[in-house]
Formats: structure tokens, sequence, C-alpha cells
């Protein structure tokens, strides 16, 4: 451990760290060139770095397909490479063994809640229960009218989405009515190992936040600093929302341009300053212009003792 990772010991409620992973999306923003040119083998060596060293959960976003005119308006908002996650995913989970899978994040209104029950829920017998979904209402107006999805409606259906995917999560023979998708008289099969799926919300606004607390697991906001973050949390810990709610609420918040190498007093604070906010788990972008030097960060993050301790004869 190292003197950094001295301050963290101790702690009740560690967080749980996870990576958004290189090379599956091209970010103009924070990609590095050789992310461009990256092979199967590298994102395998990431994978199998990040779940020998203990972290909690590896992530694939989704877009279908940016439509050209929206790379040119917003390309560096947004970037054009999307590994597609059902496929990603599986890969990853092949070459893993204790790892999760997040979804970061399906955009909800684009599919039926039984196409990704059976798909991701394949995935989580597959990987023995390692799948989170992260979930979006989406915000691509072009990318909507190409895939033929109403644009205007995509918040109403998407919380339909959400209920519809939560009765047919680890069911065999679901039955839902909702305002948007109704089933019955049917089975699915293979269906998840079980019947609460770990759903994180994203978006950044407090309609998202709410429903997270309604109707996922937890929340991955993202574009908001901190004090934004403190307010939106303060605001639902004093709603009826929060009142109402009896499990446990994930808060998935990001850290960008860690550098546990070079600096891990630095990096340990900014992890603290988010647990202070409210984090239960943090999405970490960390400084790298390689995949040596990625690796490296990986060992490095490691090294503070956050992460937790890792028997190696264990499948």
């Amino acid at each position: 451990m190292s003197d950094a990772g001295e301050k963290y010991a101790g702690q009740e409620a560690p967080l749980k760290l996870g990576i958004v992973t290189p090379v599956l999306s091209m970010n103009p923003r924070v990609g590095q060139p050789w992310e461009l040119t990256a092979t199967p083998e590298d994102i395998r060596v990431i994978a199998q770095e990040a779940d020998r060293l203990g972290f909690h959960h590896l992530t694939c976003s989704e877009h279908v397909a940016v439509p050209s005119q929206a790379v040119s308006a917003t390309g560096q908002a947004r970037g054009t490479r999307y590994y597609d996650p059902a496929v990603t995913l599986s890969w990853m989970a092949a070459v893993t063994s204790r790892i999760a899978l997040a979804t970061h994040v399906l955009v909800g209104s684009y599919h039926h809640p039984l196409q990704v029950a059976k798909t991701y829920g394949t995935l989580d017998v597959l990987s023995g229960g390692r799948v989170i979904l992260g979930v979006g209402v989406g915000s691509l107006h072009e990318e909507f009218e190409l895939l033929d999805v109403p644009f205007a409606d995509r918040g109403a259906r998407t919380d339909d989405f959400l209920s519809g995917l939560r009765s047919a999560w680890g069911v065999a023979e679901p039955k839902y009515d909702g305002a948007f998708f109704r089933f019955s008289s049917l089975v699915v099969d293979p269906c998840a190992l079980t019947t609460d799926p770990t759903i994180w919300i994203g978006g950044r606004t407090a309609r998202s936040l709410r429903r997270a607390c309604e109707l996922g697991s937890g929340w991955v906001p993202f574009g908001l600093n901190d004090q934004q973050l403190s307010g939106l949390l303060a605001e639902l810990r004093n709603s009826q929302f929060w009142e109402e709610r009896d499990l446990p609420f994930d808060v998935v918040l990001g850290a960008e341009e860690l550098d546990p190498v070079n600096d891990p007093h630095r990096s340990l604070d900014r992890l603290r300053s988010l647990q202070e906010l409210g984090a239960t788990h943090v999405n970490l972008r960390m400084l790298q212009n390689s995949l040596p030097q990625f690796v490296e960060q990986l060992e490095a993050v490691a090294s503070l003792g956050i992460l937790p301790s890792i028997d190696p004869t264990e499948s």
C-alpha cells in the first residue's frame, strides 16, 4: 500500500472503482491516438488486468450509428466510435472471471424491454451474474430519426421501458401492461440469474436522478461539476422519493484525468472528495498515451489500497 493509501485504510464502505474502458469509444476530448489502431488483444489485456487487480466493473457505451451531420456539429463532445455493448461485454466476459460488465449507457428508447431482458439476461447467465445495466434517455435527435424512434416522448418511453425490463428480468414467463410496452403468455429462456437487476440511470438533470430513485438501482451522471452534483444529491435526500425508497442506492460518479503513477496523493484526494459528495462507485479515466501506460496506471490505483484483496487461486 502506498503512503497515500494509508489515509484510506479502515473506511467502512470503500469506493468501488470501475473503468471507462479505453478503445471502445473514441471521444475526441479524451481519446488517445493509440486507441485508434488498438486491437482485440489490447482490449483483452485491459479487461484481464482490471479483473486481476480487483476493479469493480468495465464499461461499454451505446450508439447504433452517429449521423454525419451530428458528428460535424457535436463531434468534440460525442465522437464516432462505439463498440456494440452486448457483443463487446460478452467477449470481455469470456476472458475475465470476476469483474462486472456495465452498459454505460444503453439508450432505453431504442429497445424493447424483452429484447434487453433476453440479450443481457443471456449474458448474465454466461458471465455468472455480472451484468450491470446502465440506461439513459438519449439526446442525439438525429439518431432517433435514423432509427425511426420517437424523440419527443423518449422520457416517458424510457420510464415504461425500465418498468417493463424490471418485470421481465430473471422471469421465464414475464407479464407487463404499460403505456408503451405490453406482453404476456410468452417464455424468455434463458433469463437472468436474479429478479433484481442492477440498473444505473444516466443523466444530468434532477429528473434523471428522480428516475434513478424511482426505477433504478443508482445514478450515473455526466457533465456536472461538484457543486451541481452536491446540490442535486442534497435535493434528492430531502425529497419524498428518497423517503419512500427502502433499498440501497448507488451513486456512480466520474474521476477525470487521474494520474496515480505520478501523483498518488492527488488521485486519492480526488477519490475521497467524490466519496464525500456521496459516491459509492467511481468511473475512472486516467492520464495515459499507450496501452503499457494505461496498465501502469491500473497498477498504481491498486497500490492505493482501495481495491479489494484478490485471491489469485480463485476462479
